[in-house]
């Protein structure tokens, strides 16, 4: 039961920091494509470079394990954000609403198995 927890854990949080690390890659290379994006579903643009730094150390308060309390901040800061992205597309119906709802998945099979897994 345990090593299928751990197999569980790491593959949502792989795949949850894979698609982590592309939404904070595309925010630094592709801004203008992004900017766009933010402008249709009503955002600051000003947000993005910002979002994509607080992506990027989400992913290293859950990964590291050096805190527990940065650890539950990242994934509650995730979780507002794919929650807000999800919303944010439905309301633009862009149709562009489904990694958001993936991430949302991942992110709550990656907390509940972090907390089978190391408490």
């Amino acid at each position: 039961m345990e090593k299928r927890n751990k197999i569980i854990y790491w593959i949502a949080t792989g795949l949850l920091s894979a698609l982590m690390l592309m939404s904070a890659s595309m925010y630094f290379m592709n801004y203008e494509m992004v900017s766009a994006t933010f402008n249709n579903l009503g955002f600051p643009t000003w947000v993005i470079y910002p979002l994509a730094v607080a992506k990027l150390l989400g992913l290293v308060a859950i990964l590291s394990k050096k805190s527990k309390l940065l650890k539950e901040w990242a994934y509650a800061g995730f979780f507002f954000d794919f929650v807000l992205a999800f919303f944010a597309h439905i309301v633009a119906q862009d149709g562009e609403f489904a990694p958001a709802l993936i991430a949302i998945v991942l992110l709550i099979v990656s907390r509940i198995y972090d907390q089978k897994v190391f408490n």
